[in-house]
């Protein structure tokens, strides 16, 4: 009789000499706290609130061995014995909560930001402004002395093991791929020799601190890039790790230079653990799948249907610290999702910040935050369901106070809401679910459909009044704005309408650049981050890796309107879209071959279409419908009486407070914030 496969994703995984007491690992995340003043005390705080809720083994952000490999000047590196009571800080709350941790040792290669950087071969990286030189065969033995060094150290620091960073087109990463490797010594070449590097560094850490130490190769499995790694290379490379005695082999898609989106919102869940469970067939030691799983559900399936040994989840951690106890226990509801807007936590650490997470501003600021309960419990009304009114709801209602929301509309979330219509967005609602389920839990009080005028506060019990009533879109003043064929994005998005096959947008910032997409998409039609086999056709994934890299023909499709996005100012359009996802954006549009026009002056509307100057030419778009998309003010005006008329403390908050540009990142810490004030 056939043994029934009991291994689930809170089974200890056994290594031999050491445990991990379940399937779950927190992925290597550079937070920006490696180098900012108290650094290391406040990573101790957010790696143990992490810890003490059912982790099974953590990895740091990236540590370079040497100064070479910072990925800029100020990076933090691992080399002096001084270093060590540092990290100490970290791995002992860690041990103290039963969970284990691995330093990640990262040498950024030609990706470094600084003009100290080398490389396998001189080269250039197109996201660097520096050129990388060849690094020497001297210089390799010392890097190899390096990364033995680092791991030394961490293992003093009392680290459980380390996590070598092999892939996503770092410096090892640019040894094994052809692309980057041009040498002709032993180190270039043939793929024996282009493997040498991490196969020494591997076996002179082995022979240095012994068995007893966890190795962890994070292995590019699809470099999605041209002369990367072929599918046979990363299995053999593969077993040769395995003969090398590394420990675990975490999965790595994609370099950072690569055209193919791999973590962003629009990348279907679980898009690649079909490559880890192929790969996990050809060994015989543990594999960790990654990217983009942020369900529970998902995660134990992963682990019972064997496509696995571990499941990494990194972002998902910063969204909800207590992630992996409230998997253990079955409570999904609770589980405030990460939904890979990458606003927080990529954009910020690109940008030299320390990052955090959009729907979790205490992700990596722990340390400001004091989780008691409120010295006085006071009645308070939210006016506005938005991101900010409902986080200040909650953060509120769980210190104590008792809340209403008065909401106008018949559901929450306000721009959330129409947010997760747009193709690509529909992990807004994750959002929207988990403040519902919040609402229920802590007994907030919500009523929709009520328009609140300053007579209902005016005379009401209420001992404080927070105002979050959002935005209103801004009408720009251009003649015959009034005709038929005008709608504003809020009333296209609400009431779902119809337009017509020409369509013109006003307006290319964020919520242009999503209606663009809203408006691509036939009704009803498969959407490409809902299916993983339509986003690789889109982006051009090869499954069956017949070429290096995993590439094949891209099939963009086109869009099923004619659309023009217009902009007055003559830069480029969404100028301020986020940073590691704005390419995204852009590429999509000419993908679907979006007609972008910049230096537009709008001259009037009426039944011919719309009348525009561009390039000192007058022109007429005939079109079916015309969409304001131009920016929006915010809705202040409750607010203002609120000021004269009522003499008990009012705080408004969200985009009434400042509408730039719609922020949800600003709102939402806005409102968690006020809360702990209060």
């Amino acid at each position: 009789m056939q043994k029934t496969n009991k291994i689930d994703l809170f089974t200890p995984l056994d290594l031999g000499y050491t445990q991990i007491k379940n399937r779950i690992l927190m992925g290597s995340m550079h937070t920006g706290l490696e180098e900012a003043a108290n650094g290391f005390k406040k990573l101790a705080r957010f790696y143990e609130e992490r810890a003490k809720n059912e982790v099974g083994l953590i990895i740091t952000g990236g540590i370079a061995p040497n100064f070479q490999g910072r990925l800029h000047p100020f990076g933090h590196q691992l080399s002096f014995p001084w270093q060590v009571k540092k990290h100490q800080l970290m791995t002992k709350v860690v041990h103290r909560h039963g969970a284990k941790i691995c330093l990640q040792i990262l040498h950024a290669g030609r990706y470094g930001y600084h003009p100290f950087i080398v490389s396998a071969s001189k080269s250039k990286a197109p996201i660097s402004p520096f050129k990388a030189r060849a690094i020497t065969k001297l210089e390799i033995k010392k890097t190899i002395y390096d990364f033995t060094n680092t791991a030394k150290l961490a293992k003093k620091a009392g680290y459980d093991g380390i996590e070598i960073m092999g892939s996503e087109g770092y410096f090892i990463n640019q040894f094994l791929a052809p692309r980057t490797n041009k040498r002709k010594d032993k180190y270039g070449g043939s793929f024996e020799n282009r493997i040498r590097l991490p196969l020494e560094i591997i076996s002179n850490i082995r022979k240095k601190l012994g068995r007893n130490f966890i190795i962890i190769f994070r292995l590019s499995m699809l470099d999605l890039v041209e002369e990367g790694m072929s599918f046979d290379e990363v299995v053999r490379f593969a077993k040769k790790l395995e003969e090398s005695k590394v420990d675990i082999i975490n999965t790595g898609i994609g370099w950072h230079e690569a055209r193919i989106p791999t973590i962003a919102m629009m990348v279907p869940r679980n898009a690649f653990t079909w490559i880890s469970e192929r790969i996990k067939k050809e060994i015989n030691i543990p594999v960790v799948t990654t990217n983009r799983i942020n369900s529970g559900e998902d995660a134990k399936n992963i682990i019972r249907s064997q496509i696995a040994d571990m499941v990494s989840m990194a972002r998902p951690f910063l969204a909800d610290p207590g992630i992996a106890l409230k998997i253990k226990e079955g409570r999904y509801e609770d589980i405030n999702t990460c939904i890979a807007c990458n606003q927080a936590c990529l954009d910020q650490i690109f940008k030299n910040k320390v990052a955090s997470c959009l729907v979790n501003p205490k992700a990596c600021h722990e340390t400001e935050f004091v989780n008691s309960t409120a010295f006085k419990s006071e009645n308070m009304a939210v006016i506005g369901a938005g991101p900010a009114g409902l986080s200040f709801a909650i953060e509120a209602a769980k210190k104590g106070h008792n809340i209403t929301i008065f909401e106008k509309n018949a559901y929450i979330g306000g721009q959330f809401a129409l947010a997760k219509k747009i193709p690509g967005k529909e992990e807004f609602n994750e959002t929207i679910r988990y403040f519902q389920g919040q609402i229920k839990k802590l007994n907030i009080k919500l009523i929709l459909n009520k328009k609140v005028e300053i007579a209902n506060l005016k005379d009401s019990d209420f001992d404080r009044f927070i105002f979050s009533t959002g935005i209103v879109p801004r009408m720009p003043e251009i003649k015959g704005i009034d005709h038929a064929k005008v709608v504003s994005y809020q009333d296209l998005l609400n009431k779902e309408l119809i337009l017509g096959k020409k369509v013109a947008i006003i307006g290319a910032g964020g919520i242009g650049f999503d209606v663009c997409e809203y408006l691509s998409h036939n009704p009803g039609q498969v959407l490409p981050a809902l299916n993983r086999e339509k986003f690789f056709n889109i982006w051009g994934i090869d499954k069956e890796y017949k070429r290096r890299g995993a590439l094949k023909k891209a099939s963009p499709e086109k869009a099923m309107r004619e659309i023009y996005l217009l902009q007055r100012k003559s830069t480029k359009p969404g100028l301020h879209l986020g940073k590691t996802t704005g390419w995204i954006h852009r590429y999509g549009l000419k993908q679907k071959q979006i007609k972008v026009i910049t230096g537009v002056e709008y001259r009037n509307i009426d039944d011919r279409g719309l009348h525009i100057i561009s390039n000192g030419k007058k022109k007429i778009l005939d079109v079916d419908h015309i969409v304001i998309c131009a920016g929006q003010k915010s809705d202040r005006r409750l607010f203002k009486q609120a000021q004269t008329l009522i003499k008990k403390p009012c705080h408004i908050i969200g985009g009434a407070e400042k509408a730039l540009e719609i922020d949800a990142k600003r709102a939402i810490d806005q409102g968690v914030r006020l809360a702990n004030q209060l």
